[in-house]
């Protein structure tokens, strides 16, 4: 059943994408921000507290409604985990915006790309020539394709025997939070918790992630960045996963940025050309190639539980 979720949830997916903006997410970061307004004393403790009363009532209602369903009607708690999964996987959330920056690249509109990925990364691009645009929307879409995808698959296949779709609920809760929490992390001990979950959440996910970059795109070169750059970038999940797909795609990510009436010196990932409008269908066949590696996988380790 849980190879006939996926398959079905990334169909659905791609046939009525669910945008980031939609209610059920409006409402988690509404109630994250309520959370934060009426916890936040200043206290470690408080980030755990208001974590617990977020994250524990959403996986009570997928396990306990999964449970009561697959009890009447094995088929209707296998619907529900479809569509848990359909809510909290979102592979089109970053691909249309990819897919509209390389639009107007190819159309030599840098203008629009650069409106494109300012809404998109919440960065300022105004300043950004034509090839500092494809970089940056190749690093996001990595990320994000881990983000929204690779992580949210993870989680959900390594608990659903266990707990329906609990995993991928437990996932991008906790993404959420981090990211609404952590961003002041250093100077408010509230979101330091929600931090740590994440990355012992991402752990596991994200080498296993770059482990499909490297199988599917360059392996020599893919291992050699993980090893020798991925330390250098400030976030080292982000690093891994940018440093493996750069060299598996054979481009330089990270380098210098023209941003705020400035240039911002970052480190060098990746081995190979710079990067160019060209070479964001690349950063997409790498992604579509390492979900259908996940998915044969997945189905391979289905057969061998079936035939046992």
């Amino acid at each position: 059943m849980t190879i006939l979720s996926l398959i079905l949830a990334l169909a659905l997916e791609q046939l009525r994408p669910i945008s980031n903006r939609n209610p059920a997410y409006l409402a988690f970061i509404r109630l994250a921000n309520r959370l934060k307004r009426a916890l936040n004393a200043g206290e470690y403790r408080n980030g755990i507290y208001g974590w617990l009363v977020a994250v524990l009532p959403l996986l009570a209602i997928a396990v306990g409604v999964y449970f009561l369903l697959a009890h009447f009607n094995p088929v209707i708690g296998f619907a529900w985990s479809v569509l848990v999964l359909y809510l909290t996987m979102g592979f089109r959330q970053f691909s249309s915006a990819f897919s509209g920056i390389s639009r107007a690249l190819q159309a030599e509109d840098l203008p629009t790309a650069r409106a494109l990925l300012a809404e998109w990364t919440g960065q300022h691009a105004s300043e950004m020539n034509e090839d500092e645009v494809s970089r940056v929307a190749v690093e996001q879409g990595l990320i994000d394709s881990y983000r929204y995808v690779f992580g949210t698959l993870f989680w959900f296949v390594a608990l659903a025997w266990l707990a329906g779709p609990a995993g991928a609920v437990l996932y991008r809760a906790s993404s959420l939070l981090a990211q609404k929490w952590g961003a002041y992390s250093d100077t408010e001990p509230f979101g330091r918790f929600a931090l740590a979950v994440q990355e012992a959440l991402d752990y596991l996910p994200v080498r296993l992630t770059a482990a499909s970059f490297a199988v599917m795109g360059d392996f020599e070169d893919a291992v050699y960045c993980w090893r020798s750059q991925a330390r250098a970038w400030g976030n080292y999940a982000h690093g891994i996963l940018l440093a493996t797909g750069a060299g598996a795609i054979g481009i330089r990510l990270g380098e210098a940025l023209h941003q705020d009436h400035t240039v911002k010196f970052r480190p060098e990932l990746g081995i190979g050309d710079a990067v160019t409008p060209d070479y964001l269908a690349s950063a997409v066949g790498l992604i579509w190639r390492s979900v259908l590696l996940w998915v044969a996988i997945v189905l391979l380790f289905n057969a061998a539980r079936w035939l046992a």
